[in-house]
């Protein structure tokens, strides 16, 4: 592997090989508990395949946007998807990913700020997940088991701003977020991953129009690298919502607690290794 690491060493078809390979193996993993799996392809940017900071943000929203409709297909086909649910999802992180946008071209331009805050929101929350017993899902005007919908549309507002800023899409926090409050995996991830979809569609338009007005900035997304890891997330994100009815509630739960922890400690290491 040390072929692959720093100094920008991969590059061409192998550039593409690596993402594409690397955005299906996680969105397999990723997608049955309503993470785009985004979140995981930022260190493989950072850490392989030498992305320079900003670009890596939009890249990652690119590659949700060509990845998002496979394992979203197969929730539609399963009719899984709560269209009040996504509605209320999106009122909030619509708005908070533009915003997110600005933020991360203008203000946030370090990388180290956004791995302590998210590894603040991931630790405690992914404790909380594993430490909750399933409850059963309730149908009805109420979009999530236990938040209200209001509590429901801040977090998506919340999540959107930090998807927008460092190009995770915010299911990687919101659909712990809303685990952890009492809603079923069934409920979250069909409409974690449709509105991380919107949001990173907004959130990619929003680079490209900031890109226009600055000129020679890396800004804009890695095309080639986002479009490659997309389709291995099509693939792998199919295949991931297709097991997520087999798998039960208690396994899917556990997993994205586990995946939550994982990736605070991975941040916080990060964090304190980059200082």
């Amino acid at each position: 592997m040390s072929e692959f690491i720093g100094g920008g060493a991969v590059e061409g078809w192998e550039r593409g090989a690596v993402g594409l390979v690397a955005g299906f193996v996680i969105a397999v993993v990723t997608s049955p508990v309503g993470v785009s799996g985004a979140v995981f392809l930022l260190p493989v940017q950072l850490t392989v395949l030498d992305v320079p900071n900003p670009r890596l943000t939009p890249t990652n929203l690119l590659y949700n946007v060509v990845s998002g409709p496979g394992a979203l297909l197969r929730y539609l086909r399963q009719k899984q998807v709560d269209a009040a649910l996504v509605r209320t999802l999106s009122l909030g992180s619509l708005p908070g990913v533009v915003i997110g946008a600005v933020l991360r071209v203008h203000v946030a331009s370090d990388p180290t700020v956004f791995r302590v805050i998210a590894a603040a929101v991931l630790l405690p929350t992914g404790l909380l997940v594993l430490r909750r017993h399933p409850i059963r899902p309730r149908r009805g005007a109420d979009p999530g088991t236990g938040p209200s919908a209001r509590t429901v549309t801040l977090l998506a507002f919340g999540t959107g701003v930090v998807g927008g800023m460092y190009g995770i899409g915010g299911g990687s926090l919101l659909a712990p977020l809303l685990a952890g409050l009492g809603a079923t995996m069934a409920l979250v991830a069909p409409a974690a991953l449709a509105s991380t979809f919107l949001t990173s569609v907004v959130g990619v338009v929003a680079f490209w129009l900031l890109s226009l007005g600055s000129p020679g900035a890396t800004i804009s997304p890695d095309v080639g690298l986002g479009v490659a890891a997309g389709v291995g997330g099509l693939l792998g994100g199919y295949v991931g919502a297709r097991l997520q009815p087999r798998l039960p509630e208690r396994f899917l739960r556990d997993l994205l607690g586990v995946l939550a922890v994982l990736l605070a400690v991975s941040y916080l290491v990060q964090a304190v290794t980059a200082r």
